[in-house]
């Protein structure tokens, strides 16, 4: 009598040819796919315990069924469900980029930013759920419509020091008009701390000698935000 009760579960190349999730990629389309499915192409091959519908399944479950959070886990969390190297980590944060790039790929002739709320209805998303703190440019032309999107800084923990000539690089670069700050707070509460009032103060008066303003900066947390236009602190 075996020791192990648990029943054996087939590997992907054991299945029939229409089980099998790149065939039946190729001949449904992909929005056939469970997300467990998807992530398994992505994993690629399984190994001698795990197939790569299990790690798929195992990647889904420790994001708590959600994409968005998943978005939100770093490499080093990917690689602690068995079966996911970096290798592996790493080609799920490409496709998890390239879809969230897709979703706000710039139109030919975009909506300017005419508000925080534009900010947030935009970028929010993406951002609030973040487990690290990442600093963005919102490069503007003179029609305040976004140029370029700029990630400036990621933090390892829940600070990203930021420097004038890191912000403002790229703005000189495109020739901008203004520029919109942007960054989260991982914790989810947006009320900015000392160190961001000061380093709000910095760039906005190195945008004034470089004649590039600091239109707003918008901190993201988690269902709210602030602006330090609205607020009337810029």
């Amino acid at each position: 009598m075996s020791s192990d009760p648990s029943p054996r579960r087939l590997a992907i190349r054991q299945l029939r040819s229409s089980d099998r999730p790149r065939e039946r990629l190729e001949h449904l389309g992909a929005r056939a796919l469970s997300t467990a499915e998807l992530l398994s192409i992505l994993v690629g091959s399984g190994g001698a315990r795990y197939s790569a519908l299990d790690t798929g399944h195992a990647i889904l479950a420790a994001a708590g069924g959600s994409l968005r959070r998943l978005c939100g886990q770093s490499v080093a969390d990917l690689t602690r469900i068995a079966g996911v190297g970096r290798a592996r980590a790493t080609v799920m944060h490409a496709a998890l980029e390239l879809g969230r790039r897709w979703a706000e790929e710039v139109e030919e002739h975009p909506s300017p930013i005419g508000s925080p709320t534009d900010v947030v209805d935009r970028y929010g998303p993406r951002m609030r759920d973040l487990g690290v703190e990442e600093f963005h440019v919102l490069v503007l032309d003179a029609h305040h419509r976004v140029k370029r999107d700029v990630t400036v800084t990621r933090g390892l923990l829940d600070s990203s020091p930021v420097h004038p000539r890191e912000v403002f690089r790229e703005a000189i670069a495109e020739r901008a008009s203004a520029v919109v700050l942007l960054h989260n707070h991982p914790s989810g509460d947006p009320t900015p701390s000392p160190e961001d009032r000061a380093a709000t103060a910095q760039l906005a008066g190195a945008g004034w000698l470089l004649d590039i303003p600091v239109y707003d900066h918008v901190i993201v947390g988690r269902g709210r935000h602030v602006s330090f236009l609205a607020e009337g602190w810029l």
